[in-house]
């Protein structure tokens, strides 16, 4: 508990909170396609997890990883360039909203398949057990993974091998527009951990202390004894599933209930009453990530689209790029079949 520490989660979290409303207004201008998933109310949970563990440690999350990405990497120009499709994105343009990725900050990438990089975060945490490097590896995903095959294999092989990994499950009560209820027979999530088994914590996703305290111990005990562990952090999304998701399946009485535990506004107040901090200081953080923001955007709308000829760049590890003059031959229809 210290100034410095409480004004760099406020500090990081409202940085992710602007960024995500500039994305939606950009987004309604037409400036980049695809999807569009906002991580607005959720920010206690990136941060505080992130902020509790090593530069060198893995970070994988879902397609909602903008504020994941922001609390490891930072950049917001790079992440701004990377939703308009441009060159100078995080993934060189090519990977939009669902995909952004920082292999130089260990920075494993946003999946866009429900649950499909659960076993992925168990591989890399495998590799550094191997190597007999002391990296934990984190892995964010929403309660609608808890149902795919793919958390179940990941989770097995994890307690299994006992690899290093904290398997973060943001529970924001609904799998796109399904209710939690209607598709867990459990109320908690994390109880599923006692199948493999895996130790287990519940932890309020909206408290960025709590979040950080509990990662904090996760990562001492997987780094000490090389244990993996699922912290199930309830927590609530202010908008929709996506841009193109009206939500009108929550009623409005529900949405307001949960916005008044709202992250940001929730640290602040502890950071006034820890004498820490005034509303000026609280202000100043605000306008700096307001400006930050701005910048992104003139950054992202300069920047240059991909070069055509870059098309076929980064398709295999270590390949060289395809030359000009040779085509991609179609195979005849019978061939295709078998």
């Amino acid at each position: 508990m210290n100034k410095e520490l409480l004004m760099t989660l406020y500090r990081d979290m409202v940085r992710i909170r602007r960024f995500e409303e500039e994305a939606a207004r950009q987004y309604t201008r037409g400036k980049m396609g695809g999807f569009l998933h906002l991580y607005n109310g959720q920010e206690a949970v990136a941060v505080g997890a992130i902020s509790a563990v090593e530069p060198t440690d893995y970070i994988l999350a879902t397609y909602r990883e903008h504020a994941h990405y922001l609390a490891r990497v930072g950049d917001m120009n790079a992440a701004m360039a990377e939703l308009f499709g441009k060159a100078t994105g995080c993934a060189k343009g090519r990977g939009g909203s669902m995909h952004f990725f920082d292999v130089s900050k260990r920075f494993m990438g946003g999946h866009a398949i429900v649950g499909g990089h659960v076993p992925i975060a168990a591989g890399i945490a495998f590799a550094s057990k191997y190597r007999g490097e002391p990296d934990v590896t984190l892995c964010f995903f929403g309660d609608g993974s808890a149902n795919m095959g793919a958390f179940h294999e990941g989770m097995a092989l994890a307690a299994l091998w006992k690899l290093p990994v904290i398997f973060i499950c943001e529970n924001n009560l609904y799998s796109m527009g399904t209710p939690i209820y209607r598709t867990l027979a459990v109320e908690d999530i994390a109880v599923r951990a006692k199948g493999y088994p895996m130790a287990q914590e519940i932890v309020n996703g909206d408290d960025v202390l709590e979040v950080r305290e509990a990662v904090r111990r996760a990562a001492k005990r997987a780094r000490a004894e090389s244990l993996p562990i699922l912290v199930e952090a309830k927590t609530y999304r202010f908008r929709g599933h996506s841009m193109s998701d009206p939500a009108k399946y929550r009623t409005k009485e529900e949405v307001e209930e949960w916005m008044k535990r709202d992250p940001i506004r929730n640290l602040a107040q502890r950071i006034y009453e820890l004498g820490m901090g005034d509303e000026a200081q609280l202000t100043a953080i605000d306008e700096e990530a307001k400006r930050d923001v701005a910048a992104a955007v003139k950054f992202a709308d300069e920047s240059p689209l991909p070069d055509p000829a870059t098309l076929f760049d980064d398709i295999y590890s270590d390949s060289p790029p395809i030359e000009e003059t040779e085509k991609v031959v179609a195979l005849p229809r019978r061939a295709r079949a078998s």
